[in-house]
């Protein structure tokens, strides 16, 4: 198996915990996080080598090839902040024309050409702003169990203009086109489990949190309190998973981001999980863990979003 190296200029946080990879192959990553009322880039050594305070729940977050980091300042405030912490850019949603209610973003994407993709839950929609904050496109969404706390959490356009939605509440994952017709949808199970209440490993449900469409055409899929990872199908055919208690030392939680690397592996965000759990893990699609991520000083139990930086090669997040 081969395990990549990358840069020794580091950032992330906490202890790095290898499988059976020799010393000199352990891998080594800078990490981008939110949680403890910051974000962060730590090192492999635990060090905080860039902290940018910030009060408000992130559920998404992405380092700019500019170097600068979109995250959210507020239930619907995403900004853009620069590596001397001052803000670049800044749009807050406001409830659309018609509509009354609580507005929460959980998730944004900047576009290839310059302009923000912003999920809105309450305004049950997508929009796509430029660089002045102007609406160019609006997709309205599909959903089921209205809720402005729990309508999306991530979203992604994809390389074909559609949108990839997991709709919390609805336990649904939905593609739509460009037009905003739902073209593709998968809907979790309770995987044989009975459901249960609460945020921690032993909560389960079908609240979903990410999705990634994967190049064979299969979508990865982070079951959020589902506490799994499910691969499937274009039919809806499940050929790939890691159940909740399938890896050796670690129980899935509410599996929150997933990461593809180019060698293959995966990077899997467990937040809710505990002290005795990693927050973040790296996993061989032959399900051998090669990499851990645990510290519950820096950052907590809340850590749902998190980005692992400066891997060679593309990166599907």
């Amino acid at each position: 198996m081969r395990i990549y190296q990358v840069s020794p200029v580091v950032l992330l946080i906490g202890s790095i915990v290898t499988a059976s990879a020799p010393a000199e192959e352990k891998p080594t990553h800078r990490v981008l996080a939110a949680d403890k009322g910051h974000v962060v880039l730590i090192n492999a050594k635990g060090q905080v080598e860039w902290e940018y305070v910030n009060k408000a729940e992130c559920h998404d977050l992405t380092r700019l090839p500019n170097g600068n980091v979109l995250l959210s300042t507020g239930p619907a405030t995403i900004v853009e902040v620069n590596p001397d912490k001052k803000i670049v850019w800044r749009y807050e949603s406001k409830p659309k024309k018609g509509y009354k209610g609580r507005v929460e973003v959980h998730s944004f994407q900047r576009l290839a050409d310059g302009g923000t993709m912003i999920a809105e839950s309450g305004n049950r929609r997508i929009i796509e702003v430029d660089k002045d904050g102007r609406i160019v496109k609006e997709i309205a969404l599909t959903v089921e169990k209205p809720n402005a706390h729990r309508d999306t959490r991530m979203v992604r356009k994809l390389d074909n203009g559609h949108y990839l939605v997991c709709h919390e509440m609805d336990g649904v994952v939905r593609e739509y086109d460009a037009e905003g017709k739902v073209v593709w949808s998968y809907r979790l199970d309770l995987g044989g489990r009975p459901r249960s209440d609460g945020h921690g490993p032993e909560g389960h449900g079908t609240e979903v949190f990410g999705a990634i469409r994967l190049p064979s055409g299969n979508t990865l899929i982070a079951g959020g309190n589902n506490n799994r990872v499910l691969e499937v199908t274009p039919k809806g055919e499940i050929v790939w998973s890691i159940r909740h208690d399938e890896l050796p030392g670690i129980r899935l939680a509410w599996v929150t981001t997933l990461q593809l690397l180019p060698n293959g592996n995966l990077i899997v965000g467990n937040c809710h999980a505990g002290p005795s759990n990693p927050q973040l893990f790296e996993v061989t699609r032959d399900k051998k863990v090669v990499w851990t991520f645990k510290n519950f000083k820096a950052l907590g139990n809340g850590l749902a979003a998190a980005v692992v930086l400066d891997i060679k090669g593309k990166v599907i997040r």
